[in-house]
């Protein structure tokens, strides 16, 4: 991907590859939710913001957009869960990132 691509499509300059318009975004920053779009270029956030030119527009109708979440401590074998099946009910939930501590991983591997 070339970074200046990215810029110009950040800028408006270059239309994106995907819209998502009309979202509400949720800011983990400031607690905060925005009301914007999110312009992508290839498979990258280019940037939030009002966008008009893309190749493809979804009509997001004011649905909620997160960033994946970060579960900040967790006894994945206190789940007795496998770390695959685990994942499996995670990631559709938003969380992408688990930081574990492992003190038993004997019970699930």
């Amino acid at each position: 991907m070339n970074y200046n691509d990215l810029v110009s499509v950040a800028r408006g300059d270059k239309p994106a590859d995907l819209i998502l318009k009309d979202a509400r975004i949720i800011n983990t920053f400031s607690g905060k939710i925005n009301d914007g779009d999110i312009a992508i270029y290839q498979n990258r956030i280019a940037g939030v913001g009002d966008y008009k030119n893309a190749k493809q527009v979804i009509k997001m109708n004011n649905t909620l957009v997160a960033p994946s979440l970060i579960d900040g401590h967790i006894h994945l074998e206190s789940s007795m869960l496998h770390p695959v099946n685990y994942a499996r009910i995670t990631i559709p939930r938003g969380i992408l990132t688990s930081i574990t501590d492992l003190h038993e991983i004997t019970n699930v591997c």
